[in-house]
Order: structure tokens, then C-alpha cells, then sequence
């Protein structure tokens, strides 16, 4: 029925918890699978790795997937992006909205990531977090996607082929035929892409009608819940699972600012171990160490956490001592060979923090696909892989409140 693309596995994670909790039946595939999907489910949510990549790599990953999803059955289709817009103006959501625009024979689609219950609302084609434009949040300083614009046109407009026009607030609230008149007049006038307003949850409905028809929607999680909600007839989600009790860690890369409040919550009532970068690049046995730290600090009451979450300015300080993508790369490594040793050690209980550092633990534990469980908070539910019982918490850096990590160990049963 419904196919999503996602750009990481935090997203896609994100958007197939609002799909399952909304009363449609999902999977979420880790990659593009190589073998035709057996489960009979109302949507398929495939998650890539291609936020941060190249744009040929972006685009040849998403028309992959695309063309799979197409093979499996799907008829509608939703780019899924962060809520926070995370892309420069070198791409790469304008490129590969592009790409799969025009795969699909289509001319025109909305754009639209708003998620007003984590605080991301739009307003006359602003993007805000919370009550802060998105170029005066803490996105400013993000080590890949650095968000200095809050213009979702002219973020659209600097990287897409064709132009973006808006749908303000004062047209969405007048309802879905009054937004599909918009939409007929923006394509008239030769628009490509079309923002819209949503200022809390309302809107999003409205806009899930509208959209109806579309090939291709993109946008965050917020709109694809109003969406399944529509393609379910308003069903409500009621058999998500929680993991089972077993040994459990909590990895965290993300260095956003709601990650470091987290991070500094956590710290003070678990055991905790801080990645070194320059360990981490120059010290052969440096997971040996890390492993063995987590396997003496496994039997208490709260999972021992490895992090390499620092402030927004020592972040900086990294990243001029050691080059930007020197030192992810190498966080990113340790992070994935320790996952597999721990793993190999009777783990089963992951809670990771970061797209980047979800994705790598993720390709490195080597899942082909996930059920979905019980939302953690909105955007982040458990996961259980499809080939064993492990289970995992993928957690976009600003999802969640300071308690997170504690409140998720306390869903396991």
C-alpha cells in the first residue's frame, strides 16, 4: 500500500512507529532487501544511509529502493527526511526528491517536515524548533548539516531543480479542497514543490487528505502518521511488543543539544565510559579496552553507556584538531566493532543515540529487517530484528526527553 524511503535509520524508525501506532502493519528493512518481502503488512519502510552521502550515491540508493518497493506491491510513495530538514544546500533531499519525481512520472509534491509533537511546527515556510527558528536552534551547529537558513523554500530552492512555492497556514486551515486548489495554482504557475504550514496536528490532517493522490509525498514523520491514519480509517496500533530482560548498553554519538542533556542526566545514575577520539584513531586495542569496561558493568541495575557526545564547542575543537570526517569515521568504527563484540558477548538490548551511530551499529550487527514495538517516545520505538530476538533503540539525536535512556531500560520486561 504504502512504501517509505528513509535517509537513516533513526527516520525510518520514526516514521514506522507513527505508521504502526496509527493501525497500519509495518516492517522496516534494514538497506534494500535482495529478495521479495514474504510478510503480507500495509507498508514497508526501507532505511538508507544516504542523509550525508554524495548526491549520486543519495539518488542511485533511493531509486533502488524505490524500484523494489515498486516490485513489492507498493502504489504510494513518501521520501522520509528528518524533521529538522537536515540538508545543505548541496543536497541532498532537492536531488533526490528530483530523482524520484521523475522516475515516477509525477510533476509535483509537498514538503513538509513538521513534527508539532516534537516541537517542529512551520510557519510562512519557517521551520522552527520549539520556539526557535531552526537557523537559531542547536542545528546551527550540527557537524554534518549545519541548519542556517530556517527557509524551507529557499533551502528547497538552492538544491532542487525546480522552485518551491507555499501553502501558508491561512489557505491549510480552510480545509483539503482549498489546499488542493493551491496546489493546482502553484503547478500553474510553474512550481515544483509546495511548502505547507502546519502549526500543530490539525493542519497535518488536513494536508494527509490533500495529498491523497500524490505519487510521491515527502516530509517528516508527522505526515505520514496522518496519513496512515487516513489509509486505516483511524485504527489505533494496540499490539506493540517491549524486549525482553537480558544485558543491555546504551551507545551515544549524537552531540545534539537534547543528547547532551541526556547524556549529562545519565551519567550521574549509571556507569559511563567517554570515547576518545584520539584514541579512537590511533590506539589499535582501543575497543578491546571499551569492551571490556562494558562487559565489568553489565550486571547493575542501569546499562553502562559509551558516548562521544560533547558540546557544540568542543565538538569544534575535535573537529580542528582532527578533521571533521577523520574523527566521525573513526568514532563511527568503534562503535560498530564494539556492537559486535557485545553482541557476540549475549547482549541483546541496544539503545544508540545519533543517526550516524544507529546506522553503522545497525549495518554492523547485520539485520535485514525489524518489527515494530512500543514507542519510547514519539519517534523512537523499540525494535525487534526479524532474524532473533534483539532488540534496539534507534534515537534521532533531539528525540526524547533528559530521562530517555532511564525510561527506556524501564520498558523492558
Amino acid at each position: 500500500m504504502l512504501g517509505v524511503i528513509a535517509d537513516d535509520f533513526t527516520g525510518a524508525s520514526d516514521i514506522a512507529s507513527f505508521l504502526v501506532e496509527n493501525g497500519l502493519s509495518a516492517v522496516q528493512m534494514n538497506g534494500v532487501p535482495s529478495e521479495p518481502l514474504e510478510a503480507q503488512v500495509d507498508a514497508i519502510v526501507i532505511s538508507l544511509k544516504s542523509r550525508s552521502n554524495p548526491v549520486e550515491q543519495a539518488i542511485e540508493q533511493s531509486l533502488k529502493a524505490l524500484h523494489w518497493l515498486q516490485e513489492n506491491g507498493c502504489n504510494q510513495f513518501y521520501f522520509k527526511y528528518c524533521s529538522t530538514f537536515d540538508s545543505t544546500e548541496k543536497g541532498n533531499i532537492g536531488p533526490v526528491t528530483d530523482a524520484l519525481l521523475a522516475e515516477l512520472n509525477a510533476d509535483f509534491t509537498v514538503i513538509t517536515p513538521a513534527l508539532p509533537v516534537n516541537g517542529r511546527t512551520i510557519f510562512n515556510g519557517y521551520l522552527f524548533v520549539g520556539e526557535q527558528l531552526l537557523s537559531e536552534s542547536g542545528m546551527k551547529n550540527h557537524p554534518i548539516t549545519p541548519m542556517t537558513d530556517a527557509n524551507l523554500m529557499r533551502l528547497m530552492d538552492a538544491q532542487a531543480q525546480g522552485k518551491t512555492g507555499l501553502v501558508a497556514y491561512s489557505d491549510v486551515i480552510k480545509g483539503a479542497d482549498n489546499v488542493k486548489a493551491r496546489f493546482a495554482q502553484l503547478k500553474a504557475d510553474g512550481y515544483r514543490y509546495a511548502v505547507v504550514d502546519a502549526v500543530d496536528n490539525s493542519q497535518l490532517a488536513v494536508l494527509a487528505e490533500a495529498v491523497a493522490d500524490f505519487k510521491l509525498v515527502t516530509g517528516g514523520s508527522g505526515l505520514g502518521a496522518y496519513m496512515a491514519a487516513r489509509l486505516s480509517g483511524g485504527k489505533q496500533g494496540t499490539d506493540a511488543f517491549v524486549p525482553r530482560k537480558g544485558k543491555t548498553v546504551v551507545l551515544s554519538g549524537s552531540c545534539s543539544v537534547m543528547t547532551n542533556a541526556q547524556v549529562n542526566a545519565y551519567k550521574v545514575i549509571a556507569p559511563s565510559y567517554y570515547l576518545d577520539v584520539e584514541q579512537a584513531i590511533s590506539n589499535e586495542n582501543y575497543v578491546d579496552e571499551l569492551y571490556q569496561w562494558v562487559t565489568e558493568n553489565l550486571g547493575g541495575s542501569l546499562a553502562p553507556m559509551v558516548y562521544a557526545t560533547v558540546p557544540a564547542d568542543q565538538l569544534k575543537q575535535i573537529q580542528n584538531q582532527f578533521g571533521g570526517d577523520k574523527a566521525s569515521h573513526a568514532i563511527e568504527q568503534v562503535f560498530a566493532k564494539l556492537a559486535e563484540k557485545l553482541k557476540a558477548n549475549g547482549v541483546t538490548n541496544f539503545i544508540t543515540a545519533g543517526g550516524e551511530t544507529s546506522s553503522i551499529v545497525v549495518q554492523q550487527l547485520g539485520f535485514s529487517g525489524f518489527h515494530i514495538g512500543k514507542q519510547i517516545a514519539p519517534g523512537v520505538p523499540w525494535l525487534k530484528a526479524v532474524e532473533e530476538p534483539i532488540y534496539l533503540a534507534l534515537k534521532s539525536g533531539n528525540f526524547g526527553k533528559e530521562n530517555f535512556f532511564e525510561y527506556a531500560q524501564g520498558m523492558i520486561s
